[in-house]
């Protein structure tokens, strides 16, 4: 069994107020077992990064300047996704800010929570734990 474990980081907090990805990491796991294989980029947002973004990651803007844009890296990040599970800690955060970019670049796929499982590390997290602690609620 694939699975992708995939991370976001981010120049803010909400879609809806145009904040962009600008950091992606995925790993690959098969069988339970890290293979090697993985992927990573940053991008550049064409937008600033938020001081609170900046504190909690410390990813500058002027450091993404140079960085692909989300779509010249699009193709490459879903054939690394393929239609396995992606397992992601706070996986609404990530996958709606990664759905608005494959929008914004125009490329037409359904949303990825309908085409892959998910496995929210987060939800799962807080079945054990009853009072949760500001580290497990930070994308």
């Amino acid at each position: 069994m694939r699975q992708v474990v995939l991370d976001t980081e981010t120049t803010g907090l909400e879609v809806s107020d145009n904040h962009r990805v600008i950091e992606i990491g995925a790993v690959e796991i098969v069988n339970r077992k890290l293979t090697g294989q993985h992927f990573h980029y940053y991008l550049n947002p064409e937008r600033e990064v938020d001081q609170g973004a900046f504190d909690v990651h410390g990813i500058a803007t002027d450091f993404l300047k140079d960085k692909p844009l989300f779509k010249s890296i699009s193709e490459e990040l879903l054939k690394f996704l393929n239609n396995d599970a992606l397992v992601i800690h706070n996986a609404p955060f990530d996958l709606a800010f990664l759905n608005n970019e494959f929008l914004l670049a125009g490329i037409d796929i359904e949303n990825l929570e309908k085409t892959h499982e998910i496995v929210d590390t987060l939800s799962l997290s807080l079945i054990h734990i009853s009072e949760p602690t500001r580290l497990l609620s930070i994308s």
